[in-house]
């Protein structure tokens, strides 16, 4: 495996430890990370791929503080050490993306009514919309993510009424303007569907944008004539649903966190 392809995976939660001063050797904790071997993290570090806080360090047995030390392996970056806890949940149809309900709906503090933790939603979706939210205890990593300002790519898989042609496609790819504004589609392609035969037929749709305005997807296809009948957010940012069933959860890996937060600017 090339040094560009090294992907820490494991879950974001599992901390290395550190010595009586909180600090740790900077290959050990590369490979704690799962960046690799201790012997390939060593590579990495004498060949120049190894950045903390804005500095290549190749000296062998440099010790960093994890908790706040900027680093990066090829560019990529490590999140720091931290108590906080960062999940996936593929949220089902039905459920309301709020932590309590004064109505008594089913809510996403239902399902994750065993865990310790006070937990925040980043973003939310629609009650009528499954899939990918990503839940936290750490307050600002949510508020910040949701902003704006950061434009983080979400992808959605839409089942459309109608047969939603190509010369939609590029429409939705122009921009679309809506009573609150425009909307800009960073991709959009077509999946799968059925023709029209006497009937309404349908269309599945993948649609990529960065905004999340209210009911922002649901608006845009309607829009432009094709209502949706079934949606689901399948990625944000480079998490994505993968396997996860519906209800399911599961933390943030070690990449997938490092990767939000520079998306955030944390």
């Amino acid at each position: 495996m090339k040094p560009h392809d090294q992907t820490p995976s494991q879950p974001a939660s599992q901390r290395p430890e550190t010595d009586d001063e909180g600090l740790i050797r900077l290959q050990k904790l590369l490979a704690q990370s799962g960046v690799g071997s201790r012997r390939k993290c060593e590579e990495l570090m004498l060949d120049g791929l190894v950045e903390v806080d804005g500095e290549i360090v190749t000296r062998l047995g440099t010790k960093v503080d994890p908790r706040t030390a900027v680093i990066r392996v090829d560019g990529k970056r490590l999140p720091p050490i931290s108590d906080k806890v960062y999940l996936v949940l593929n949220k089902p149809r039905g459920v309301v993306s709020t932590m309590s309900d004064p109505e008594g709906r089913r809510c996403l503090g239902d399902l994750v009514a065993d865990r310790p933790e006070r937990l925040f939603h980043v973003g939310r979706l629609d009650t009528d919309t499954s899939g990918l939210i990503i839940l936290t205890n750490d307050g600002d990593f949510a508020q910040r993510l949701a902003h704006p300002s950061h434009e983080v790519d979400k992808t959605y898989v839409a089942e459309v009424e109608g047969e939603l042609t190509r010369g939609t496609i590029a429409r939705l790819l122009g921009g679309v303007e809506l009573e609150d504004g425009p909307v800009q589609v960073s991709s959009a392609r077509l999946v799968g569907g059925d023709p029209v035969k006497g009937g309404i037929g349908r269309t599945i749709v993948e649609l990529v944008i960065h905004e999340g305005r209210n009911r922002i997807v649901r608006r845009l296809l309607d829009h432009v004539g094709h209502p949706v009948r079934r949606l689901t957010r399948t990625q944000i940012g480079p998490v994505s649903l993968g396997r996860l069933g519906v209800g399911e959860m599961r933390e943030l890996t070690v990449a997938e966190l490092g990767e939000l937060m520079d998306a955030g600017e944390l």
